[in-house]
């Protein structure tokens, strides 16, 4: 085992790496009888109250055990073509992790593991933020887009001052935050004059904005509506019932949405994280 942490030292596949598996719906997970061989744990069973530890730590963590352990059996060969039913925990990384920070400390591997998993359970986290990032990049592009088409929709119905269509989006604001107009939304959210609402919301909060504005803007044309009293309650309508929605699912009301970083400022982190990567190739083609 020492000779093949050497190895990995010098560019060589983690052991920890080689025996994870990947599911048929591409999620990664590890065997804990796998793991148990790796860390060293000769008698499963004390490995296995290594496990009942980390389900512990898991649990007061706050996390769902049953997402990140999935006790299973399967069948194995003794012998004469005999079969054995032995357990077996499928674990995530996350448990991998919690695993090893309740294994016994004084076994090499164990120390090893402890790093590997705390830098690749940092590595997901890190792609994850970048799979939020994304996603609030697109979803605010496309709450750009929509919105033009809402106003579109509201034209059509009546409503062509501008400040007879601040009065129409503050009624959609409405419905979808409890009574809550924009400025009040603001004002909770506790951000400053120049900065806009939808910018600073998370991922979630916009996918609900955005549909919002995509029903509102459907049931303006689909129903004919028209007259401005008629398109506002239209559009507080909508926002009720995305609202009754989120409700019903147990999901966190929009107005109790942390403020999130600014889409803008996430705008530019891509560009320059291009331009790096870009410049490699540009000083080659030069």
């Amino acid at each position: 085992m020492n000779s093949e942490i050497e190895k990995t030292a010098g560019g060589h596949l983690s052991p920890f790496e080689k025996i994870k598996r990947v599911n048929v719906a591409g999620n990664e997970y590890w065997g804990s009888r796998d793991l148990a061989e790796i860390l060293e744990y000769a008698q499963y069973r004390n490995f296995e109250a290594v496990i009942e530890k980390a389900k512990l730590s898991c649990f007061n963590s706050g996390h769902r055990i049953e997402d990140h352990f999935a006790d299973v059996s399967k069948m194995v060969e003794i012998g004469s073509g005999a079969e054995r039913e032995i357990k077996v925990t499928l674990l995530s990384r996350y448990a991998c992790y919690l695993i090893i920070q309740n294994a016994d400390p004084k076994k090499e591997t164990v120390a090893y593991g402890q790093t590997y998993f705390a830098v690749q359970t940092r590595r997901q986290e890190l792609a994850d933020e970048h799979i939020d990032e994304e996603r609030r990049v697109l979803l605010r592009e496309e709450m750009r887009r929509h919105n033009v088409k809402l106003a579109d929709a509201a034209k059509d119905a009546g409503v062509t001052q501008p400040i007879d269509y601040a009065i129409f989006q503050n009624h959609g604001y409405m419905g979808l935050y409890g009574g809550l107009k924009q400025k009040d939304i603001h004002r909770r959210k506790g951000l400053k004059k120049n900065q806009e609402i939808l910018d600073h919301m998370g991922s979630t909060e916009l996918a609900a904005n955005l549909f919002r504005a995509t029903q509102a803007e459907e049931k303006l044309r689909r129903d004919e509506v028209k007259g401005k009293d008629e398109a506002n309650r239209t559009h507080r309508e909508v926002g009720a019932k995305v609202r009754q929605t989120i409700q019903e699912l147990g999901g966190t009301m929009p107005e109790d949405s942390p403020v999130a970083e600014s889409v803008k400022e996430i705008e530019t982190k891509q560009r320059k994280r291009l331009g790096k990567a870009e410049t490699p190739a540009k000083k080659k083609s030069e």
